[in-house]
């Protein structure tokens, strides 16, 4: 019989990169801490849960509609650079040599997946260049197999409009995700984009 402590580890374990020990360590952590820190904790979890939407221009996650870089006067509007995630973004942010706009796909064409077209968010983005005057979309998906093919695939798309299509530069590991790189490498593969 699973003990509330076997519970509270299950769904930690449930989280996204972690494994069975960092689950059991946080279980023994959470239960640990006082009833006031404990209840700080989840409320802050439900917080997260009813406060944070996706931005209905660029889909990236915020607590406010539309998001404040996309309501940002002081930001190129001109530039939009598309990411796979909404930790792309921040990662991104953190480097604070981007100053244009983004639009988050939610993922990569991945077909052993299941994850086609009609999946991410390529159709919103299409409909916002439509009533934009934006004059360049910078790629900025991830650097493995299906980062390149979502990359391939909106470059085509997008040449046919008449928008200047830039990829971030490599700087990148192969099979990395932009939201663990350093600040030093996305600031140098954002400025040193290339065309495609």
């Amino acid at each position: 019989m699973d003990t509330p402590l076997d519970t509270l580890t299950e769904q930690f374990r449930r989280l996204p990169g972690i494994g069975v020990k960092t689950a059991r360590k946080l279980a023994y952590y959470i239960v640990q801490q006082s009833p006031d820190r404990v209840d700080e904790f989840i409320a802050a979890i439900r917080n997260a849960k009813e406060n944070m939407h996706f931005c209905s221009i660029c889909f990236n996650l915020s607590s406010k509609d539309p998001c404040p870089i996309c309501s940002d006067d002081g930001r190129d509007h001109s530039i939009i650079c598309v990411v796979e995630t909404p930790q792309d973004v921040q990662a991104i942010e953190r480097s604070g040599d981007y100053h244009g706009l983004y639009h988050v796909l939610h993922g990569a064409l991945s077909p052993l997946d299941g994850i086609g077209v009609d999946d991410l968010r390529i159709k919103e983005l299409l409909q916002r260049l439509g009533n934009t005057d934006v004059k360049e979309v910078i790629i900025a998906t991830d650097p493995d197999v299906e980062g390149e093919a979502t990359a391939l695939y909106l470059a085509r798309l997008l040449k046919t409009a008449g928008i200047r299509v830039t990829r971030i530069a490599r700087g990148l590991p192969m099979g990395g995700d932009i939201e663990y790189a350093d600040e030093a490498t996305l600031a140098g593969a954002v400025a040193n984009r290339q065309e495609m």
